[in-house]
């Protein structure tokens, strides 16, 4: 979305360089913060900042201070004036031994201990950094009583201030400032009120990599909330939660929000039938963020990393008949981790956060000897399928390819296995036919070791110039137009768990009935179920990459770009969950683009990203950066522009764009409030430009900007995303209401209107 993070700038005069805080970590901090503060907004003595004022006539109140919409702000007393005068007491028990400040300012920030000046901030951040004390400053400390006194300045804007003293070995969760429930929003789907613990997902999983012998564990599942410290599994179990809704969610049944501070345990019984040469696997689909998964008291396994699945091997941890599974969550949201559209205080844009199980978890019965995954890409000129096995040793494969109930090819062999399919017959949005495959691991006698049901679409994708020298992407070696909403995959009732399989399967059928042949999922990685559906119906993908983390300022296209500066730990954090998203999902036909950083978010090492992901994957194409700052990697420049579409072609000069594919990554945003299918009535709603006062009005800005999309076509333009799929949360900028009740432009009428856009390329 339309939104930049400003760019974070700090200088000290007593203070030593600032270093960001902090990756994400097991270990909590033992010190203890004061958020109590004296505070005015009227110019005080000069001697305010002295241990001796009287400050008892000033107002009383919580940090932060500042306003709610300020990015990366925890807001807990309201400050909208040009000037704040803050004041409060700290004790220390002993001194730290990396006395540092924890601050997130605005403006200008001089910060003062025991009256003296220690530090001076001049500009804005995002975000808290933690700033060391000079030795001169660090000199300053001593066990007892201390008074920090700030003062800030801000003349237009959001505006935020918030100070700690705190140890930089060890730096301390901010408490939170706002309220632990969430907004109580009356909207749900249709399919959210057919929900129960019966039939909650109950579909299988993974549909890429099939197999019979599996257990759902949706359901109830016990919860308890501790303080972070807490390792030992809890003795009292206060709540159940219908997993896989997340615990924010009205249909988790729990509606409660979890803070830094706490962490979050689940708990259920399960029946195993164990046999002689068999594994028991346990799968979670995705766990937000850090966990540590518990098989009888004893640790089976942790992961980090908020929106993958991940597999556990419990055979030698469980037993015949009853078992026990805990699973301890923690999670920051806003700390150093990808989290997407998740904030502490939802607002604009942004939206409700995400805590713990939010996807299915099962578990699986294999042979000893088991396939984990089968890696498939495919060619449209050779008319060929290769399936890699991801087994250990390199034992071989047998693989067997039907069309319906004929068999077409077979082959077998070790590693690699490609197979010529006579007259094959291609995958594309208008013929999106798929090869069912069985997969067989083999001994090295010849007998079937292991089985896996899976399917393939025939297809590739590449890029092509056209006549006029504008590069296209092409599918099958055709030109084709890339036309499709911005998809952020929220509901009103799951948040990011959709109500159902039917719920997420009606999203990607209206939008294909509505004449779009692409989806881009916007910095959410779905259900696999997801991409199994657009296989099936013929949808394009273009997948975000989850975002999070400091961005650098926004230049867009401008020339000299920046990049964030991000430390090697959270760098490497960033990748492997980059890997993981696209181990996932590369062997699905739909998924054609990939796209690294949206709009300057989290955007750091843009060219060693780039290449690493164009090595990673040489089969589809990069959008490096969306609408963010362009930089000379991947295959596509990409522009965003509000409320009409555009593209700043006057900043090709030289040549800047002349290697890439041109495309507006996002547009549009027509916002149209439907009363009784709001989220929250008294909020201000999002949308782009003044909004519309009539549908009518409604429907002739989005032809209006539908016109604009085909005039940019014949200037180069080749692919067109439309923000967005449906309204979510304050944003009332979707074709559909937030709860899929109301259809703002019917899709016939959609479909016909759209169907300009692909004149030059049927």
């Amino acid at each position: 979305m339309n939104d930049s993070l400003p760019r974070l700038r700090t200088t000290g005069l007593i203070a030593a360089t600032a270093v960001l805080c902090c990756l994400y970590t097991t270990q909590i901090s033992a010190q203890s913060v004061n958020d109590q503060w004296r505070w005015t907004t009227e110019q005080p003595p000069a001697d305010w900042p002295q241990s001796g004022f009287d400050d008892s006539q000033w107002q009383a109140g919580r940090g932060g201070f500042g306003t709610r919409d300020t990015p990366g702000a925890r807001v807990a007393t309201e400050w909208s004036t040009q000037n704040i005068w803050l004041r409060k007491q700290i004790t220390l028990t002993q001194v730290p031994e990396q006395p540092a400040l924890l601050i997130h300012h605005d403006e200008d920030a001089v910060v003062y201990l025991n009256g003296r000046q220690i530090a001076s901030f001049p500009g804005f951040l995002s975000r808290y950094e933690t700033v060391p004390l000079s030795d001169e400053a660090a000199a300053l400390l001593q066990a007892g009583e201390h008074v920090l006194a700030v003062h800030c300045r801000q003349t237009s804007g959001g505006q935020f201030i918030d100070v700690h003293l705190i140890d930089a070995q060890n730096p301390p969760r901010l408490p939170r400032t706002s309220s632990l429930i969430p907004f109580d929003t009356k909207l749900t789907t249709p399919w959210g009120e057919s929900v129960t613990p019966e039939n909650a997902w109950t579909e299988y999983p993974r549909p890429r990599l099939v197999r019979d012998n599996w257990t759902c564990l949706n359901g109830h599942w016990d919860l308890q909330f501790t303080p972070y410290e807490q390792q030992d599994s809890p003795q009292q179990w206060d709540q159940k939660i219908l997993v896989p809704f997340p615990p924010e969610s009205r249909l988790s049944g729990v509606r409660r929000m979890l803070d830094a501070s706490e962490a979050l345990w689940y708990r259920r019984n399960v029946t195993v039938r164990t046999a002689p040469g068999t594994r028991t696997l346990l799968h979670f689909e995705a766990v937000d963020y850090q966990c540590e998964v518990r098989v009888n008291g004893q640790i089976a396994g942790t992961h980090i990393g908020g929106h993958t699945p991940f597999s556990l091997d419990i055979t030698r941890l469980v037993h015949d008949g009853d078992n026990t599974l805990v699973v301890r969550v923690v999670d920051a949201t806003e700390e150093f981790q990808l989290r997407g559209k998740q904030v502490i205080n939802p607002h604009g844009i942004w939206y409700t956060q995400v805590s713990g199980i939010w996807q299915t978890v099962w578990m699986e019965t294999v042979p000893s000897e088991y396939l984990r995954d089968v890696v498939i890409t495919t060619s449209a000129e050779q008319g060929s399928i290769t399936v890699s096995p991801v087994a250990p040793g390199r034992l071989p494969i047998a693989v067997e390819v039907r069309d319906g109930d004929t068999p077409v090819a077979a082959a077998a062999g070790r590693g690699a296995v490609t197979l010529q399919i006579p007259q094959a017959k291609l995958w594309s949005p208008d013929s999106p036919h798929l090869y069912d495959l069985q997969v067989r691991l083999l001994s090295e006698n010849g007998s079937t070791l292991d089985t896996v049901r899976s399917y393939a679409g025939i297809r590739s994708v590449g890029r092509t110039r056209d006549a006029d020298g504008h590069w296209r992407m092409t599918l099958n070696g055709k030109p084709l137009f890339h036309w499709g909403p911005l998809d952020q995959g929220w509901w009103p009732d799951g948040l990011l768990t959709p109500p159902s399989d039917a719920a997420m399967l009606f999203d990607i059928e209206w939008l294909k009935s509505a004449g779009f042949n692409m989806i881009r999922k916007h910095i959410k990685v779905e259900p696999r179920r997801y991409y199994a559906h657009c296989d099936r119906l013929g949808m394009l993908v273009w997948q975000d990459q989850v975002s999070g983390g400091p961005g650098p300022a926004w230049t867009r296209l401008d020339p000299l770009p920046d990049d964030a500066d991000w430390p090697e730990p959270q760098h490497q954090q960033f990748m492997l969950e980059l890997d993981r998203m696209v181990t996932l999902l590369e062997s699905h036909p739909s998924i054609v683009v990939w796209v690294p950083f949206n709009e300057a978010w989290g955007q750091h090492r843009t060219m060693q990203v780039g290449e690493w992901i164009e090595q990673r994957d040489p089969t589809r194409l990069i959008n490096i950066a969306s609408g963010g700052n362009f930089h000379h990697s991947g295959h596509i420049v990409d522009e965003h522009r509000y409320p009409h579409p555009g593209f700043p072609f006057m900043l090709a000069r030289g040549g800047r764009f002349h290697d890439y594919i041109r495309v507006i990554g996002e547009f549009g945003g027509h916002g149209l409030p439907v009363a009784g299918h709001l989220y929250d009535p008294d909020r201000r709603n999002w949308g782009y430009g003044d909004l519309p006062q009539t549908p009518a009005e409604y429907r002739e800005r989005y032809q209006q900007s539908i016109g604009m999309l085909r005039e940019l076509q014949s200037r180069g333009i080749a692919a067109g995303v439309y923000t967005q799929t449906t309204d979510v949360e304050g944003e009332i900028n979707g074709l559909l209401t937030y709860d899929r009740r109301v259809i703002k432009i019917p899709a016939e009428e959609l479909a016909e209107l759209h169907r300009t856009l692909f004149a030059e390329t049927e």
